[in-house]
């Protein structure tokens, strides 16, 4: 089966490394692209071509500034990543409580 493109949904396009590393820098503060490339080290086209991706599945949003275009994250984009993650955190927080229980029994 192919796989999907990078540019079908967010859990594609979080599948690159560097595209998670951008939304990180994003999290807290809206970045210029040249801000991007000089905290990340790397290069203005990867970085555009990363932002686009990252906009077309809505995870970052662009707004002029003057001359500048500033990205930020988009929380609504966010949301089913935050949403499947939480299954996980259950499943660990279950994990945790049961191996706390049995070193409780075992003492």
């Amino acid at each position: 089966m192919p796989r999907a493109t990078t540019t079908s949904d967010a859990f594609n396009a979080v599948a690159e490394p560097r595209r998670r590393d951008i939304l990180t820098f994003l999290a807290y503060e809206e970045r210029t692209v040249g801000e991007i490339v000089d905290a990340l080290g790397m290069g203005q086209p990867s970085v555009s071509k990363h932002l686009r991706v990252l906009k077309e599945v809505g995870l970052v949003s662009v707004r002029r500034d003057g001359q500048n275009m500033l990205y930020r994250t988009e929380a609504a984009g966010l949301r089913p990543l935050h949403e499947w993650t939480q299954t996980f955190e259950r499943f660990w927080s279950h994990q945790l409580r049961r191996i706390k229980d049995r070193a409780e029994k075992k003492s």
